[in-house]
C-alpha cells in the first residue's frame, strides 16, 4: 500500500501561553492533531499522520501544516503556516526537518516546526527493501533461478526459466542464491533516473505555486474554516474509508433492473423520396419487435406524402425494452390477397433512439437498403420522427409549425451522431466453440428409464447456442446428451456497419421435445468490443470464456426463476461458461463472387488450441465470516451454514455434472493440473498440495435472537473460515486493469460527491477540493499507464486485449492531460462547470473499466438451512482478487466487507427485497495458489489459526477452518439519534409511526415511537453498554464495523412495517484517548435513507464507540476464564465506567428513562418567528365517503405551532377569514438543521370529533427565511433577497428583474433616486423589441431597430435586383389575421431556437479547443473535428435561418411558449404557494411522481420565517399594518367574479384512440361546476387537430379556480374516450404581480388583427401597478417620454383609427413601460406577455406518459370592471380555392417502346397523364398521340385541377371518405405537388409508364426555354438552381424533362414535355372559364399531327389495312393455315367411317 506519513513532533518559539492545535493537510485532505493544552513555548504534539494514496508522489506536491491558537468559544487563531515542496521526499522516501513558519504577510516568523516524512512507495523506486516480500521460491532442480516478476501473468511457466534481464526490468524479483548486489544496483539506477526526472519538471513549478498561494490569501481572508458546518453527507460518512481493512458497503439494495417499466413509442412517417422502381404503389410497414403497423397505400408515386402516426405502448424491463429493434420497410403493392414485394427496410434498436438527446430523432430521412441484395445501393429514403418517452421523460418537441425547410435528406440522415452517412455491409461472424459446467436440464426419474430402455447413462441436457443481433436469429446443432458440448460452428449476419443495433444475444438453451428453455445467456455490447476513433479496430471478441449465471443448478419443472436464464435480472448462480468468439469483416460489395442475401448462415470451423484461452492455472479462494447478523427471523430458528462458490466448485449440492462417458478425460484441466505441479515445485509441494480438500461450507450453526425482527449467529471468538481451489485459464491482467480504472472511478466519485457537497452546504472553497481531486485524477491516470503495460505477450491474449489496452491508455492519458489543463481553470466561478465535465470523465472510465471478456466466474455466497438455498449475495471475482501490485488489487481483497444477503430473483422484488435476509462481516481472498502466503494479511490482527484435524506435521500452508480471536476490546456505543424527515408514508392516513432500530455487531435497540409524523424528532440517546470487539485496538479505531439504522413504521396490528434503512460509522475514542475537539463530541450528519433503490428520508444523528477500560479484578477474572489459550492483550485502565465521558441522565420526567441527545451535540437553538398566511383550501376530497365541511389547519413546527380560523362552510367559500397568524419557536442556528414544517388539515365534526383530511410537510424552510434589508447597498436589485429566490409580497412586492425564476426583494426606499435614462436621446429608439433567449438563461437583450437611411437604401437596392418576385412581400394589412401573427412568432421561436443551438455549438468548441490545446492529444483533435462539423453545420443552419430574416414582413408578433406558463414564471407562487395534501400509502414504484393519487387536495398560503428581534425600520415604514405582519400589501380573499375567456388553438401528436391509428378530437372545458362539451364540432381522424375556438365562462374564485382542459375522442357507438387533459389554477394567475389575467401585447392598436383585448388601456394598467406599488409616477412629458420612479421611457405618440386618421395617445408610451417593467426598481417585474402556451395533456391511465399537447391561452376578466370586448377570431383558416390548369402543348425526345412488325421500326403511342390530389382523386389524360417515330407528340390538351389550398402551411386541403365503410369524412393535409407522367398507349395490353416528373408547386424549376435546353440537370441539381412559385409567377410556360430509372438505379431522361401551368383563384375561374381537354369555353386548336398518327380518323379501312399488312400479317396467315387443317382432319373424320364400311363389305 502507497503511503505518506508525517511525523509532527514538536512546535517551538511559539508567544503566550495557550491551547494550541495543529492542522496538517495533504492533497486536500486535513488531519487535526490533538490539542495540546496550556503550553507555553513548546508545544509537543508527537503524532503521526498517515495518507494511503493511490496514485504516486509527484514532486511538485505541497504538504501544508497550520498551527493555531485553539480556542473553545472562538474561531481558531492562525500562528503561522508551514509550507513544503516534495520533491526530496519522492526522491528518498525519507525526510527530518526543523524549519520556521511563516505569517499571514508571507513573513517567516520564529516559531519553528519539527516534523519527520516518510514515504513508502508501490515498486522499489525509493527508499529501502523489505526483505521476505514473497514465498521462498523452491531450489529448481536445474539449479536456475526462479523469478517472480509482480505481474504473474508473464506466460512462461517456471521450469522454463526466463532469462534473468527480462525478468527484472521493472519489477522486484524474489531470490535465494543470488547475493545483495543486483539489488544495490539496481536501486542506483531507479534513485539516479527518478532525481533526473524531477529536475526537469521543477522548472514549471512556480507557476503552481503561485496558485496555490492565491488560494491560502483567499482562505486567511475568508476566516478560518468554521468547523461545525454540518455535512450532508448521506453515506460519505460510511464510504470514506480511512484505513485499508474495510470495504465500503453497498447501500442500495433492490436489482433495479428487471422491473418492468411503461414506454411509449411515437413515429411519424412523413414521406418516402427517391425510392427505387417503376411506378410503385408504396406502402411504409412499421415493425417494433411483433408488433406491426402499416400506414395507408398512396398510388403510382415514388414519393409518396403519408404523415401518418403511430403509437406503440409497452410495459416491460428497460433493457428489453432498448433491445428491441424498429424496422421501418416499404412495401410495393400490398393488398389484402398478396403481401406486396419489399423495397427496402432499415432497422434500429430502440436504445439508439432513446440514447439521443431529447431521446428522439425529429425529421430525420433511414436509408433504406434491400436485405435479398447487398450489392445494391440505397433503395430509397424514408422521412420520420421517432421519439421513445419513459415513465418521467417529457419529450419537447420542436414546434411543429410550417415546415418549409427545403430538405436536404443526406445531411439529416437518421443516425446517431458520429456514424458515417455511407454505412457499409459487413459479415459478422460469431464463433461458437464449445461450453462446459452444464447443470442438469432433466429429472433423473426420466434418465432412469432411459438407462433400461438403452442400458447407459446419458447426460440430462441436449445444448444448442442461439445468437440473436439485430432482428435475426442464428442457432448452431443440436450436441444430444453432453454437460460439455463442442460445436465448432459459426453463425454468421450479414448487416450493415456499424450496425445500429447495440447487443448481441448469445444462449444456450437445452432443445426439448416440448419446449426449449434457456439455460444462460449472455449479452455483448458491441460498444465495448469495438472502437469508433481514428485509431480505433472493428468489433473483435476472444475466443474468450463467456460465463452465465442464472437460476440455481438443481433442476425443477416449473423453475420459479427462469427469467434470470433468459436474461432478465441479476443471475443467482453460475450456469455454464461458454467459448466463442466474434470477428467483423466489412465486404466489398462490388466483388462478383459475394452471397447478396443477409440471411444467416451455420458453417463449420475448425477446433480451436487448449492454450489459444490462457495457460491454466490454480487459484485459491479464502473467506472467513466474521460476524452473521440480521438474519431474518423467519428463515426459523433450523440450524444455518454458509457456502460459498466460484462456478461450479464449492458447489455440493448441485454442482458439478461430470460427464457420463468414462472415456472422457477427468474433470478439465486435471492431466494439466497434474504436469503444472510437477514442472513447478519439489515433490515434497506437490504432495502437500494434493491433500488439499476445499472446504466450501461453514459448520452449521443454530441461530440466536438479536430481537424481534433479527438471529444472529453466536461467532464472538470462533470465525468459521471456507477456502477452495479452482482451476481457470489465467487471464487476470484483464481483471487488474479494470480494477485500476475502477479504482481511479471510486475515488473521482468520491472526490466529486465531496465538491457537490460543499457547494450543497455552501461550504468555503469547494474549487480547491475540486483541484485536489482532478490532481488525484490525473496522477492516477498516468499510473495506469505505466502499470497495465505489462506482460503483452502473456497466452491466451485475445485482439481484444491488445485493441482495448493501447484503446484505453490512449484515453488515460488524454484524461491525464486533460484533468491538468482543467485543474488550472477551476476557478471560484466555473466549478459548476467544470464540475459537469468532470463528471463525464467518471462515466468514461466507468464505461472503460468494464471488460467484456470474462475470466474467473463471480464468487456466490448462499445462505443454507435444511439444504435449500435461501439468500445470496454476487460478489464479482475482481473484487476480490489480489495482486502485489495495490492499485491492481480488487477493492475488496483482503478487506473485511459488509454483504448484504438478498432473495433471488422476483422474490427479490418489491418489499421483500428491502428486507435484509442476513448481514455478514465477510472476507475474502482470490488468487493465485502459488501467492497463497498473503491470504491473511488483511484479517484484523490477534487471532490464532486452527487446522483441519488430519494436518499432517510437515502441512504448514494449509488455510484455516476457524480463527480464534484471543484479542477482544469492550466498547460503549452511543447512538445519537435527533430526528428524521421527509420519511417515507407508510399508513393509511399519509403518515407513518415512525421508530428507529439500531443494529451494531449483536446488539439492537430502538428508539421510541413518535406517532403520526413523517419527521419525528426522537431526540433521543441509545446507549449500548458492553459491546464486544474482536481484534486489535488500534486497528478498531480506523476501522469500526459499520452501524445499520432501519425505520419502521410501527403498527397497531400485526408486524412494524419497514420504511428504510441507512448505513453509518462511528467516531471511536480509544481508553488513552482525550474527549473534546475536533473528533469529539461528534457532529450530526445527515444519512440518507433508502428504501430499495429509491430514497426514502433522511436522518441526523451522530454515532460514538467509546472504549470502556477495565478494572483490575474483571482481568483476573478474565485470565482464569481463559487459561487454556493465550492470555488476552488486555488494556490496563484507571476503573470502571467512570472515564467515560459522564451521561445525563434523563431530564424529562414525563418520558421516563429516555436519555435526550446531550448538549454538546444537539444544534445551538435561537429564537425565531414565523408567520403562516393563511389563505384557503381547495379541491378537498371526500374522507370515509363524507364531505369535507369545516376544515381547519394545524401549522406546526418543532413542537410549537398554530391553527387557522375554522372555515365554516367549506363548500360556500374555503377561504380562511383571518389570514395572517405567527408563533415563536426555538430552532437551531444552522439552516440545513431546520426540521421541517408541518402542515395538517382537520374536518371538525360534531361533538369535538377531529378526522385527518391530509398532510404536508415542508422539509426545508430555507426558502422562506426572510433576511433584513441591507442599508448599505446601493442597488436597488441586491436591498433585500429572501433565500433561494421565494419571495414574499410586500409594499406591492418585489420583482426578479430578468426573468421570474430569480427574483429579489426589497422592503426599504433605494437610498437615493437613481436616475436612469433608458434612452438619451428619444429620435433612435423606433421600435423596442425584446427577445428572450430561452427558458433557462436570465438574458434579456434589447434589440433597437435604428435603421439608419444607408440601411434603407441596402435594402431598397436588394429588392429591385431580385425582380418582381419580393415586391409582394409587403403585406396587406387587411390580409393579416391572427394565424399570420401566430405563425411569425414560431418563426421567431424557432429561429431562438437555432441561434441558441448554434452559440451553445460555439461554446463547446470553444472549450475542446482549449482542452485539445494542451492536451496535444491526438484523440481529441480529431473529435473535436468531427465535432466541428456538425457544430459548423448547426452554425450555419442559424446564420442561414438570419439571413432570411430580413425578407419577412413585418407583423405584430406574440410569445409561443413551448411549456407551460407558469413554469416560466414560478408556477406563479411570487406570494401565494400552494401546498398539496397528501393522504393514504405511498406507492412503491421507482419515483414517487406517482403520489398524485395521493393527493386529497391544496392548501393556499404562505410562511416567512425571521430572527428575532426583527430590526424596527420595517416595522416604522409608512402604512406598515401590524396585523399582517410580513404580507403587506395582499389582495383580500373576499369570493369573487371572474369571467374566463379559454381559447384552444390546435393539439399536436395525439395518443391515437381508435382502431385505425386515428382519433377524432373534441374538446371538453371544466371549471368548478359548469362544463362546456364541444361534442358536435369533433375533427374527424385527426392527431394534429386544428380547433381554434375560443370559449367563455363565467367562474366565483375561490370556489372554482381548476380549469381543466381536456380532449376526447368521439365514436359513433360506446362512450367517448378521454385521450388527456390538462388543469390550470386560474386563482394563483389571477392574483399574481406578473399580471397573468390578460397578455401584454408588444404593440398597441385599436383596430384590425393586433386589437388591444383588455378592457383596461395601458395607460390605466400603469396608473393602477403605480398606485400599488407606492411608485412616483407615471409622468408624461412632451416629446414621447414618459417617467416612472426615476426611469425615463421613450415612444411613439399617434395612433391611427380604422378610417386611417391620426390621433395623439399616450398609450404607446404606458404600454413600453409595462413591456419594461422589470426594470422599475423595488416592485419592477415581467409581467406575461401576449401569448400562446403548449401545454402536455395527461392521463391517468398511463401516469407520466405525455399523451400530446396543446396550445391555447386563457384570459381572466373580473365582473366589477368594464366588461371586455368580444373575443379574438382564432377560427382556423379557411383554404383558399383556387385552380390550376395545366396545358399540355407538345412531348419531344421520348423513348419508343413498341417494334414495327414489318419495318422494324421503333414507334410509340404517346399519352400523357397528370394529376395534383393523388391518382385515384383527379387524374386526367390527354388523347393518345399515335405511332410517333421521333418520340415527338403534339396535344394541345388542356387538364384542369381544382383545390383548396392553405397558404400558411404550404398544403392542399382534402376532404374524402377514407373507405366506403366510414361515417365521414376526413380531412387530409397534403403539400401541392403536380404529378405529370408520360405513358405508351396499348390496345391489348396495360399501357408502359416511360417517365415522370413532379413539381413542388411551391418551389420547381423554371421551364427551359427550348427542347434542347431541357435536361436532367433541370431535376439533378434541383437545389443549386433557382426555383419559382406557381403562387407568386401565376403563369408559367416552358419544358420540363420526364425520368425515369433503370436498371442500375440510375436516373434516365425519357422525354420532354413542354407545358403551361396557370394558377388563377376560384373568383377569376368563375368569371373565364376554360374546358377540359380541347372543349369549350376557350378551346385550343387541334394539333397538327403527321399522316400517320391520324390513320383512325381519315379511313378507318386504310387504317385497317396498314394494320393487318403491317402489323398482324404473319399472324393472320398462320391463323389461316391452321384453319385449313383443322378443316381437313374434321372431313377425314366424318367420312371415314362410312368410307371403311364400303371396303369391308366390298361394296
Amino acid at each position: 500500500m502507497m503511503s505518506l506519513m508525517v511525523h509532527l513532533k514538536t512546535v517551538a518559539h511559539l508567544r503566550g501561553k495557550g491551547d494550541r492545535i495543529a492542522k496538517v493537510t495533504f492533497r486536500g485532505l486535513p488531519f487535526f492533531s490533538r490539542v495540546a493544552e496550556n503550553c507555553e513555548e513548546v508545544a509537543n504534539f508527537n503524532e503521526m499522520f498517515r495518507w494511503p494514496i493511490a496514485s504516486r508522489l509527484d514532486g511538485n506536491e505541497m504538504l501544508e501544516i497550520q498551527i493555531y491558537n485553539y480556542s473553545k468559544v472562538f474561531s481558531n487563531r492562525l500562528v503561522g503556516t508551514f509550507c513544503m515542496v516534495l520533491q526530496k521526499v519522492a526522491e528518498e522516501g525519507h525526510l527530518e526537518l526543523t524549519d520556521t513558519l511563516i505569517d499571514d504577510n508571507n513573513t517567516s516568523i520564529k516559531t519553528s516546526v519539527m516534523i519527520e516524512i516518510k514515504y513508502q512507495p508501490m515498486d522499489g523506486t525509493v527508499g529501502v527493501w523489505s526483505d521476505g516480500e514473497f514465498l521462498d521460491v523452491p531450489d529448481d532442480r536445474d539449479g536456475m533461478f526462479a523469478f517472480e516478476t509482480d505481474s504473474l501473468l508473464s506466460g512462461q511457466s517456471h521450469g522454463s526459466g526466463p532469462s534473468p534481464g527480462r525478468s527484472l526490468q521493472g519489477s522486484i524479483p524474489t531470490f535465494r542464491k543470488a547475493g545483495k548486489g543486483v539489488f544495490s544496483a539496481m536501486k542506483l539506477g531507479k534513485i539516479k533516473s527518478s532525481r533526473d526526472d524531477h529536475r526537469k519538471a521543477g522548472a514549471d513549478e512556480p507557476a503552481i505555486l503561485d496558485m496555490e498561494d492565491l488560494d491560502k490569501k483567499a482562505m486567511r481572508l475568508a476566516g478560518t474554516l468554521d468547523p461545525d458546518t454540518i455535512s450532508l453527507a448521506s453515506v460519505t460518512a460510511v464510504t470514506t474509508n480511512v484505513s485499508n481493512k474495510r470495504s465500503k458497503p453497498d447501500i442500495k439494495m433492490e436489482p433495479s433492473s428487471g422491473r418492468p417499466v411503461d414506454y411509449q413509442i411515437s413515429i411519424t412517417v412523413i414521406e418516402a423520396r427517391q425510392l427505387i422502381g417503376l411506378n410503385m404503389d408504396p406502402v411504409v410497414c412499421v415493425e417494433i419487435g411483433d408488433d406491426k403497423k402499416y400506414t395507408s397505400m398512396k398510388e403510382s408515386t415514388n414519393c409518396p406524402y403519408y404523415n401518418e402516426y403511430f403509437v406503440f405502448d409497452f410495459h416491460v424491463p428497460p433493457h428489453v425494452m432498448f433491445d428491441k429493434i424498429i424496422k421501418l420497410s416499404v412495401i410495393h403493392s400490398k393488398n389484402l390477397l398478396r403481401s406486396g414485394t419489399l423495397v427496402g427496410n432499415f432497422k434500429m434498436d430502440v436504445g439508439t433512439v432513446y440514447s439521443q438527446p431529447e431521446h428522439q430523432f425529429y425529421h430525420k430521412w433511414a436509408s433504406l437498403s434491400d436485405p435479398d441484395d447487398i450489392t445494391a445501393g440505397c433503395k430509397g429514403y424514408i422521412k420520420c420522427d421517432i421519439a421513445v418517452v419513459g415513465k418521467g421523460d417529457n419529450i419537447k418537441t420542436p414546434h411543429k409549425a410550417n415546415e418549409t425547410d427545403e430538405d436536404d435528406i443526406e445531411g439529416n440522415l437518421l443516425l446517431p451522431e458520429g456514424i458515417p452517412a455511407e454505412r457499409q455491409w459487413a459479415r459478422f461472424y460469431v464463433k461458437i466453440y464449445r461450453a462446459e459446467g452444464l447443470p442438469k436440464m432433466n429429472t433423473s426419474i426420466m434418465a432412469n428409464v432411459k438407462k433400461a430402455f438403452i442400458g447407459e447413462n446419458r447426460d440430462l441436457v441436449d445444448p444448442y447456442v442461439q445468437v440473436q443481433f439485430a432482428g435475426q436469429k442464428g442457432k448452431t446443432s443440436v450436441q444430444k446428451s453432453s454437460y460439455e458440448p463442442i460445436w465448432n460452428e459459426q453463425i454468421i449476419f450479414t448487416e450493415l456497419f456499424p450496425p445500429l443495433c447495440k447487443r448481441m444475444k448469445v444462449q444456450i438453451r437445452d432443445s426439448d421435445k416440448v419446449n426449449d428453455v434457456a439455460i444462460g445467456t449472455h449479452f455483448i455490447d458491441l460498444r465495448k468490443i469495438s472502437n469508433d476513433g481514428d485509431k480505433g479496430f472493428l468489433p473483435t471478441f476472444g475466443p474468450a470464456w463467456a460465463n452465465m449465471y442464472g437460476s440455481t443448478r438443481q433442476y425443477t419443472l416449473m423453475d420459479e426463476h427462469q427469467d434470470l436464464n433468459e436474461g432478465l435480472g441479476e443471475g443467482v448462480s453460475f450456469r455454464a461458461r461458454l467459448l466463442l468468439s466474434i470477428a467483423v469483416e466489412i465486404l466489398d460489395t462490388t466483388s462478383p463472387e459475394i452471397i447478396s442475401s443477409t440471411e444467416v448462415q451455420v458453417e463449420t470451423v475448425s477446433n480451436i488450441s487448449e492454450s489459444a484461452t490462457g495457460k491454466m492455472d490454480e487459484f485459491f479462494l479464502f473467506g472467513s465470516f466474521l460476524e452473521a447478523t440480521m438474519i431474518d427471523r423467519k428463515i426459523g430458528d433450523k440450524p444455518i451454514s454458509f457456502e460459498i462458490t466460484i462456478g461450479n466448485y464449492g458447489n455440493q449440492i448441485d454442482g458439478v455434472s461430470k460427464p457420463s462417458s468414462g472415456k472422457k478425460k477427468k474433470k478439465d484441466g486435471d492431466e494439466e493440473e497434474e504436469n503444472e505441479l510437477i514442472q513447478n515445485s519439489s515433490e515434497d509441494e506437490a504432495d502437500e498440495d494434493a491433500d488439499l480438500v476445499s472446504v466450501s461450507t461453514t459448520p452449521l450453526m443454530k441461530p440466536v435472537i438479536t430481537d424481534r425482527n433479527y438471529f444472529h449467529l453466536p461467532y464472538f471468538e470462533k470465525k468459521p473460515c471456507v477456502y477452495i481451489k479452482s482451476w481457470w485459464q489465467d487471464q487476470r491482467r484483464r481483471l487488474y486493469n479494470s480494477n485500476m480504472m475502477d479504482k481511479i472511478a471510486d475515488k473521482l466519485e468520491e472526490g466529486l460527491n465531496d465538491v457537490q457537497e460543499i457547494i450543497k452546504t455552501e461550504k468555503a472553497f469547494p474549487e480547491r477540493r475540486l483541484r485536489g481531486v482532478l490532481e488525484e485524477l490525473s496522477v492516477g491516470c498516468s499510473r495506469f499507464v505505466t502499470l497495465a503495460n505489462k506482460d503483452v505477450n502473456q497466452a491466451g491474449r485475445t485482439k481484444l486485449d491488445r485493441e482495448r489496452l493501447k484503446s484505453c491508455m490512449r484515453e488515460m492519458d488524454s484524461m491525464a492531460q486533460q484533468a491538468k489543463q482543467i485543474r488550472t481553470q477551476v476557478k471560484k466561478n466555473t466549478v459548476r462547470d467544470k464540475l459537469k465535465l468532470v463528471q463525464n470523465f467518471l462515466q468514461k472510465l466507468r464505461f472503460l473499466a468494464d471488460e467484456p471478456q470474462h475470466s474467473i466466474p463471480d464468487v456466490f455466497v448462499w445462505m443454507m438451512t435444511n439444504n435449500k438455498r435461501i439468500a445470496y449475495a454476487r460478489i464479482p471475482s475482481k473484487d476480490i482478487l489480489y495482486s502485489i501490485v495495490d492499485e491492481e488489487t480488487g477493492k475488496d481483497c483482503c478487506k473485511v466487507k459488509a454483504v448484504f444477503l438478498k432473495l433471488p430473483g422476483k422474490k427479490g422484488f418489491g418489499p421483500a427485497g428491502w428486507t435484509v435476509q442476513a448481514k455478514l462481516e465477510l472476507y475474502l481472498w482470490l488468487g493465485l495458489n502459488k501467492q497463497r502466503k498473503d491470504f491473511l494479511n488483511g484479517l484484523p490482527n490477534g487471532f490464532e489459526e486452527i487446522k483441519a484435524v488430519k494436518t499432517g506435521p510437515g502441512l504448514h500452508a494449509v488455510p484455516p477452518v476457524c480463527l480464534i480471536y484471543g484479542t477482544k476490546q469492550v466498547f460503549q456505543l452511543r447512538a445519537h439519534m435527533y430526528q428524521a424527515r421527509s420519511l417515507f408514508a407508510a399508513d393509511s392516513s399519509g403518515l407513518s409511526d415512525p421508530f428507529a432500530r439500531v443494529f451494531f455487531s449483536t446488539h439492537s435497540q430502538v428508539t421510541e415511537v413518535l406517532s403520526e409524523t413523517l419527521c419525528p424528532t426522537w431526540d433521543q440517546l441509545l446507549v449500548f453498554d458492553d459491546v464486544e470487539l474482536f481484534g486489535e485496538a488500534s486497528e478498531l479505531r480506523d476501522d469500526p464495523p459499520i452501524i445499520v439504522v432501519e425505520i419502521y413504521d410501527q403498527d397497531t396490528v400485526g408486524k412494524a412495517e419497514f420504511i428504510g434503512r441507512t448505513f453509518a460509522k462511528p467516531n471511536i475514542k480509544m481508553c488513552d484517548e482525550h474527549y473534546g475537539p475536533p473528533r469529539f463530541p461528534p457532529q450530526l450528519e445527515y444519512y440518507q435513507v433508502y428504501r430499495g433503490n429509491c430514497t426514502a428520508g433522511e436522518l441526523l444523528a451522530a454515532f460514538e464507540l467509546l472504549q470502556i477500560p477495565f478494572d483490575e479484578e474483571s482481568i483476573r477474572r478474565a485470565l482464569i476464564a481463559v487459561h487454556n489459550f493465550a492470555v488476552p492483550q488486555i488494556k490496563i485502565g484507571q476503573g470502571g465506567k467512570a472515564d467515560l465521558p459522564p451521561l445525563e441522565g434523563p431530564t424529562d420526567s414525563e418520558h421516563g428513562p429516555i436519555l435526550p441527545v446531550p448538549l454538546g451535540i444537539r444544534p445551538v437553538l435561537s429564537r425565531y418567528r414565523i408567520e403562516v398566511l393563511f389563505w384557503g383550501l381547495r379541491d378537498l376530497k371526500r374522507i370515509n365517503l363524507a364531505q369535507v365541511d369545516r376544515p381547519r389547519v394545524d401549522i406546526e413546527c418543532a413542537g410549537k405551532g398554530v391553527q387557522s380560523a375554522l372555515i365554516q362552510n367549506y363548500k360556500k367559500n374555503p377561504n380562511f377569514s383571518t389570514l395572517v397568524k405567527w408563533f415563536e419557536v426555538d430552532l437551531p442556528e444552522n439552516e440545513l438543521l431546520h426540521p421541517p414544517l408541518n402542515i395538517r388539515v382537520v374536518d371538525c365534526r360534531a361533538f369535538g370529533r377531529y378526522i385527518l383530511v391530509g398532510s404536508h410537510a415542508v422539509s426545508s424552510l430555507r426558502r422562506f427565511i426572510y433576511s433584513t434589508p441591507d442599508k448599505t447597498s446601493n442597488n436597488w436589485a441586491t436591498a433585500a433577497k429572501l433565500m433561494n429566490g421565494y419571495m414574499v409580497l410586500t409594499n406591492g412586492g418585489s420583482q426578479p428583474r430578468s426573468s421570474p425564476s430569480l427574483s429579489s426583494r426589497t422592503f426599504s426606499r433605494p437610498a437615493g433616486d437613481v436616475m436612469v435614462s433608458v434612452d438619451s436621446d428619444p429620435s433612435i429608439r423606433k421600435m423596442d423589441t425584446v427577445v428572450k433567449l430561452d427558458a433557462t438563461s436570465d438574458a434579456v437583450v434589447k434589440v433597437d431597430m435604428t435603421d439608419d437611411d444607408g440601411d434603407k437604401d441596402k435594402k431598397k437596392k436588394k429588392k429591385k435586383k431580385k425582380g418582381g418576385a419580393e415586391e409582394e412581400e409587403e403585406t396587406d394589412e387587411r390580409m393579416l389575421d391572427w394565424w399570420s401573427k401566430y405563425f411569425a412568432s414560431i418563426e421567431t421561436l424557432k429561429e431562438m431556437l437555432r441561434a441558441q443551438e448554434a452559440a451553445q455549438a460555439e461554446a463547446e468548441e470553444r472549450e475542446d479547443l482549449e482542452i485539445a490545446a494542451e492536451a496535444a492529444g491526438s484523440k481529441t483533435k480529431e473529435k473535436s473535428k468531427e465535432k466541428k462539423g456538425f457544430k459548423d453545420k448547426k452554425k450555419a443552419q442559424a446564420v442561414e435561418g438570419a439571413e432570411k430574416k430580413p425578407v419577412k414582413a413585418k407583423v405584430d408578433e406574440l410569445v409561443v411558449y413551448n411549456k407551460e406558463l407558469e413554469s416560466e414564471y414560478g408556477n406563479f407562487e411570487d406570494w401565494l404557494h400552494t401546498f398539496n395534501l397528501y393522504r393514504g400509502k405511498a406507492g412503491d414504484d421507482d419515483d414517487h411522481a406517482l403520489d398524485d393519487d395521493r393527493i386529497v387536495g391544496r392548501f393556499k398560503g404562505s410562511l416567512c420565517m425571521y430572527k428575532l428581534p426583527l430590526s424596527e425600520e420595517i416595522t416604522r415604514e409608512a402604512g406598515f399594518d401590524p396585523t399582517m405582519g410580513m404580507f403587506q400589501n395582499i389582495p383580500h380573499n373576499d369570493p369573487i367574479n371572474v369571467l374566463v375567456r379559454v381559447y384552444v388553438v390546435r393539439a399536436t401528436d395525439l395518443h391515437p384512440a381508435d382502431i385505425n391509428g386515428k382519433a377524432d378530437p373534441y374538446i371538453v372545458i371544466k371549471l368548478g361546476k359548469s362544463e362546456v362539451k364541444d361534442k358536435e364540432n369533433y375533427i374527424s381522424k385527426q392527431l394534429n387537430p386544428v380547433f381554434g375556438k375560443s370559449f367563455d365562462i363565467e367562474a366565483t374564485f375561490p370556489m372554482e379556480s381548476m380549469l381543466t382542459v381536456s380532449v376526447y375522442d368521439w365514436d359513433l357507438v360506446g362512450t367517448d374516450d378521454l385521450i388527456g387533459e390538462t388543469k390550470i389554477d386560474l386563482e394563483n394567475r389571477f392574483y399574481s404581480k406578473y399580471r397573468a389575467t390578460c397578455g401584454i401585447s408588444s404593440n398597441y392598436s385599436v383596430h384590425g388583427y393586433n386589437v388591444w383585448r383588455d378592457p383596461m388601456k395601458p395607460t390605466q394598467i400603469l396608473a393602477k401597478l403605480c398606485k400599488d406599488g407606492k411608485i412616483d409616477g407615471p409622468h408624461y412629458g412632451p416629446g414621447g417620454k414618459v417617467k416612472v420612479a426615476s426611469r425615463i421611457f421613450t415612444g411613439p405618440t399617434e395612433i391611427e383609427d380604422e378610417n386611417g386618421l391620426k390621433k395623439q395617445t399616450e398609450e404607446h408610451l404606458a404600454l413600453t413601460v409595462l413591456n419594461h417593467w422589470e426594470e422599475i426598481p423595488r416592485v419592477g417585474c415581467k409581467l406575461v406577455p401576449e401569448h400562446v402556451e403548449t401545454r402536455p395533456l395527461l392521463n391517468a391511465d398511463k401516469p407520466g406518459i405525455e399523451q400530446g399537447r396543446i396550445e391555447m391561452w386563457v384570459d381572466m376578466f373580473p365582473m366589477d370592471m368594464p366588461a371586455p370586448g368580444p373575443a379574438i377570431e382564432i377560427a382556423p383558416r379557411k383554404p383558399k380555392r383556387y385552380e390550376l390548369r395545366v396545358i399540355i402543348w407538345n412531348t419531344d425526345e421520348v423513348i419508343l417502346e413498341d417494334d414495327d412488325y414489318f419495318t422494324g421500326e421503333k414507334s410509340s403511342d404517346i399519352f400523357v397523364r397528370g394529376w395534383l390530389k393523388g391518382q385515384q382523386e383527379d387524374k386526367q389524360d390527354t388523347d393518345v398521340h399515335y405511332h410517333s417515330l421521333t418520340g415527338e407528340g403534339n396535344f394541345n390538351w388542356r387538364f384542369v385541377f381544382p383545390f383548396e389550398y392553405l397558404m400558411a402551411e404550404e398544403k392542399i386541403v382534402i376532404s374524402k371518405k377514407e373507405s366506403m365503410f366510414s361515417w365521414d369524412e376526413t380531412e387530409y393535409k397534403i403539400p401541392p405537388r403536380l404529378t405529370l407522367q408520360v405513358w405508351d398507349a396499348d390496345h391489348f395490353s396495360a399501357d408502359d409508364f416511360l417517365g415522370a416528373i413532379e413539381l413542388d408547386l411551391n418551389r420547381f424549376p423554371r421551364g427551359a426555354k427550348t427542347a434542347k435546353q431541357c435536361s436532367l440537370n433541370m431535376i439533378r441539381n434541383e437545389q443549386d438552381l433557382p426555383t419559382i412559385s406557381i403562387f407568386k409567377q401565376k403563369r408559367v410556360k416552358g419544358w420540363w424533362p420526364f425520368v425515369a430509372r433503370d436498371e442500375n438505379d440510375e436516373m434516365e431522361l425519357t422525354g420532354k414535355v413542354e407545358a403551361e401551368l396557370h394558377l388563377v383563384t376560384a373568383e377569376e375561374a368563375e368569371k373565364s372559364p376554360v374546358g377540359l381537354g380541347r372543349n369549350e369555353p376557350d378551346p385550343l386548336e387541334k394539333p397538327n399531327r403527321p399522316d400517320t398518327t391520324f390513320l383512325w380518323f381519315l379511313s378507318p379501312l386504310k387504317a385497317i389495312r396498314y394494320l393487318v399488312c403491317n402489323r398482324y400479317k404473319w399472324l393472320i396467315i398462320k391463323i389461316v393455315v391452321v384453319l385449313l387443317l383443322l378443316i381437313m382432319l374434321g372431313l377425314f373424320l366424318y367420312s371415314m367411317p362410312g368410307y371403311l364400311v364400303k371396303k369391308l363389305l366390298g361394296a
